[in-house]
């Protein structure tokens, strides 16, 4: 591919006897040689016993820096991912390196304009205002104890229960004081319809049937349950007042006509933000398939293992291993490479859509702007501008993202 250059450097004279001097230093250090103590073996002794071959991967490490400098000076281009290296010939006089450096694809932009791409306009109807509210209230509902009355779907019945399968104690199949939300559908079908109308004290038998998939060997059995309703809890789902807004933190909202309206409101603005995405996510694929590039499959590898070390991070906030999640799963990491390699081409290139854009439009901020950018940035997150900086890596990453941001702007403000 065009982007692909292979440069040849070989580092011989006195740049390598001295890594190789170098080389010596270090693992003489390592060894014991009879007659010296650690480190004290002259040269020529330690070549003997161990060859002047077994210094040659440690001086490669010392020469490594200065040869990828040459290549890249060579190359005349920048590395977008790590450059492949392969040692092509080594001895006592030198050593040449093969450098394989990928750079940036060409990119040639199609039409990013005049897409004939609508955006929807949000609208939210009674019944969504009405879902809402109830899942307002249903959060915010309040569990007490139900004195008198009997089991209804929705209450949670605190239980004891036994089961049995052909006349012996079901294994796992035992509990005390545990809490059942009735109309959960956690236990099997007809044993929490079973409980509705039992009052509290009630001692009651029910006789179901296993579903035909459940496990193997419970499947279509005939099971028997011993229950006792120890406690009944009722959810007491707050009314629409003053005080329930208020407690919502809607200190303004007096009315149940104001407090719909709020509703409303916050509705239509998800429902615009989320037609706001999907309509950006319509604009890159569109602009994007309109452009020509031939990325490498080296590049699109690059993406994914950026991706699985994000994917491994976010575990570890939740304090779990990568490999306890593909054991847990069965997942393995070519597989989860595999799944991952859809998205990761759709990245790279969205990425060099917008990078192309911001180079056709000529987009670009002065250093004064960026600054300001990163201080708003760091004032968003409650953390001081240098501690934004090291977690960008620096200004011209925030210039950066400040430019897609604008590219973007840019796709979506003509079509």
């Amino acid at each position: 591919m065009k982007n692909v250059k292979e440069i040849t450097i070989t580092i011989d004279g006195e740049s390598w006897q001295k890594a190789l001097d170098k080389a010596f230093k270090k693992k003489n250090k390592e060894v014991t040689i009879d007659g010296f103590r650690k480190g004290a073996a002259p040269k020529d002794i330690y070549v003997k016993n161990f060859g002047l071959e077994s210094l040659f991967m440690d001086a490669v490490d010392f020469v490594m820096d200065e040869a990828y400098s040459k290549a890249l000076e060579d190359a005349k281009v920048v590395p977008v991912i790590e450059p492949k290296l392969d040692i092509t010939e080594i001895d006592e006089n030198k050593v040449t390196f093969k450098f394989t450096i990928t750079s940036k694809p060409e990119v040639t932009l199609g039409e990013y304009k005049k897409l004939g791409l609508k955006k929807e306009k949000a609208k939210v109807s009674k019944e969504e205002i009405d879902a809402e509210v109830k899942r307002i209230r249903d959060q915010f509902a309040e569990i007490a104890p139900k004195e008198d009355g009997a089991v209804e779907v929705g209450d949670t019945a605190v239980i004891d229960f036994e089961g049995f399968v052909d006349g012996k104690t079901l294994d796992g199949g035992k509990g005390e004081n545990y809490p059942l939300e009735i109309g959960s559908h956690t236990f099997i079908p007809g044993f929490e319809e079973g409980l509705v109308g039992m009052k509290m004290g009630e001692t009651k038998e029910l006789k179901l049937k296993f579903p035909d998939d459940y496990v193997a060997d419970l499947k279509g059995k005939e099971v028997t349950f011993n229950v006792t309703v120890r406690e009944i809890k009722q959810r007491i789902i707050p009314e629409l007042n003053e005080d329930f807004y208020q407690d919502l933190g809607y200190d303004n909202i007096k009315t149940e006509e104001e407090f719909l309206s709020e509703v409303e409101k916050v509705l239509l603005d998800r429902k615009n933000a989320e037609i706001e995405d999907e309509f950006v996510e319509k604009c890159l694929e569109k602009a994007s398939s309109n452009m020509k590039v031939e990325i490498n499959p080296e590049i699109i590898d690059d993406e994914v293992h950026r991706m699985i070390h994000q994917f491994e991070e976010q575990l570890k906030m939740q304090g779990i291993k990568l490999e306890d999640y593909m054991a847990i799963t069965g997942i393995t990491h070519d597989k989860l490479h595999e799944q991952m390699e859809p998205e990761a081409t759709k990245r790279v290139k969205y990425r060099y859509l917008l990078e192309a854009i911001a180079e056709a439009e000529k987009i670009d901020f002065t250093e004064d702007e960026v600054k300001a950018r990163a201080k708003e940035m760091a004032d968003n997150y409650g953390i001081s501008e240098d501690e934004l900086l090291n977690a960008y890596g620096s200004l011209e990453v925030v210039k950066y993202d400040m430019k897609m941001h604008k590219a973007i702007e840019i796709l979506k403000e003509n079509n």
